[in-house]
C-alpha cells in the first residue's frame, strides 16, 4: 500500500506491459531501475494511448495508401531543462525512420543559449551528415542582434550549403519589427534561403520563473511578406497563441506553419478549410513533443487525397525546391 501511495509500482512486469504496444520502448521517459513511477506510468500510457487510437481510426482510402513524410520540425541536442532518450541523434533518427519519415529539417538546440552560433551551425552541419543518415536537412540559427550575423548567414549558405535557417526571436531578444530582423530577411531571400521562425519552444506554464520567453509576437511579419524581395517563411509551433484572424492573414501574405501545436478536434481538417491548401506541413517538434503527438492529429482529420498528401510531404517539397 505504501508503494502505492507514493505512486511507485516495484513490479517490473508493470513497465513491461505498458512497454510492449510501443515495440519496448517509451518514447520520452526512462524507468528508475526496479520501479515505475506515477510519472513514467502517465507519460508511457499517454504514448500507449496514442498508439491504441491511431491503430483503430477509421481512415479514407488516402490515409491508408503509403505515402513520404517530411517532419518539417525536429531539434538535435540537449534541452538544457530535461533529459530525454531521443537527445542522441542515432535515436531520433531511428525514431523517425520507424514512423516513415523521408525527411526531416533540424535545427540545434544549442542555438538557444549559447553565444557561439557559428560553431553551433557547424556541428549541426556535421551532426547531420555523420549521422543523419539521409534523413536530416540542416537548418542553421542566425541572430541578428549579434555582431557579425551577416557572416554566420554566409556560412549556413556557402559553408554549409544549408536549405534553410531558423530563428528564435524571443531567445535571441529581438522583435520582428526591427530593421536588423528586415535585412535579415532580404539577405535570406537573396541567397535563396527558407526562413523557419520558431514562435516558441515550451509552454510558458512550465518555464523557471528566472527564464520567462513569451511567444513571438508575430503581428510585425505581415508587412515584410508582403514585399517582393521576401523570403518563403514558416512559422512553426505558432498555434499555441495564434490563432484566427492572424493565421488567416498570414497565410494569405504567403507565411507556412506546422501541426506540432495545432489543437482541437479535427484540427487539421478544419485549418485546411480556412487557409491555401499549400500553406500547412507536417511537423512534430520532436524529441520535445512525442512524435506520436503529431502523427495522430494528422491521422484523426478526414482529409482527400490531395491535402493528404499535401500535408504529409508535398507542400514541404514544394517549400524547399526551390531553395
Amino acid at each position: 500500500m505504501k508503494e502505492h501511495a507514493r505512486g511507485c509500482s516495484k513490479d517490473p512486469r508493470a513497465w513491461a506491459s505498458l512497454r510492449a504496444p510501443l515495440g519496448g520502448a517509451s518514447p520520452d521517459v526512462a524507468p528508475c531501475p526496479g520501479s515505475v513511477t506515477r510519472r513514467d506510468f502517465v507519460a508511457v500510457a499517454a504514448a500507449v494511448t496514442a498508439t491504441a487510437v491511431l491503430a483503430t481510426l477509421p481512415a479514407s482510402a488516402a490515409q491508408t495508401a503509403p505515402a513520404p513524410l517530411i517532419d518539417t520540425n525536429v531539434s538535435l541536442g540537449r534541452w538544457p531543462f530535461r533529459r530525454s532518450p531521443l537527445e542522441e541523434t542515432t535515436a531520433l533518427v531511428d525514431k523517425l525512420s520507424s514512423h516513415g519519415v523521408t525527411q526531416a529539417w533540424a535545427g540545434s538546440f544549442d542555438a538557444i543559449f549559447h553565444k557561439d552560433l557559428s560553431d553551433v551551425n557547424r556541428r549541426l552541419a556535421q551532426e547531420c551528415r555523420l549521422r543523419g543518415r539521409g534523413l536530416l536537412i540542416p537548418f542553421g540559427a542566425v541572430n541578428p542582434g549579434l555582431p557579425g550575423w551577416e557572416e554566420d548567414l554566409r556560412r549556413c549558405h556557402t559553408e554549409h550549403r544549408m536549405r534553410g535557417i531558423r530563428l528564435f526571436p524571443n531567445y535571441h531578444g529581438y522583435g520582428l519589427d526591427t530593421p536588423a530582423f528586415a535585412n535579415l530577411l532580404k539577405l535570406a531571400a537573396a541567397s535563396n534561403l527558407v526562413v523557419q521562425i520558431a514562435c516558441g519552444l515550451e509552454d510558458q506554464r512550465t518555464q523557471s520563473p528566472r527564464l520567462q520567453f513569451p511567444p513571438v509576437d508575430v503581428s510585425p511579419l505581415s508587412q515584410w511578406l508582403g514585399r517582393s524581395t521576401a523570403p518563403r517563411v514558416q512559422l512553426l509551433n505558432a498555434f499555441r497563441a495564434l490563432r484566427g484572424k492572424p493565421v488567416l492573414d498570414l497565410a494569405a501574405h504567403g507565411a507556412r506553419f506546422e501541426i506540432a501545436t495545432l489543437e482541437g478536434v479535427e484540427g487539421v481538417s478544419k485549418l485546411l478549410a480556412q487557409i491555401p491548401a499549400d500553406r500547412l506541413c507536417f511537423g512534430s517538434h520532436a524529441p520535445f513533443f512525442y512524435f506520436e503527438s503529431a502523427e495522430l492529429k494528422l491521422r484523426e482529420s478526414v482529409l482527400t487525397a490531395t491535402q493528404w498528401e499535401a500535408v504529409r510531404a508535398g507542400n514541404a517539397r514544394r517549400l524547399l525546391s526551390s531553395a
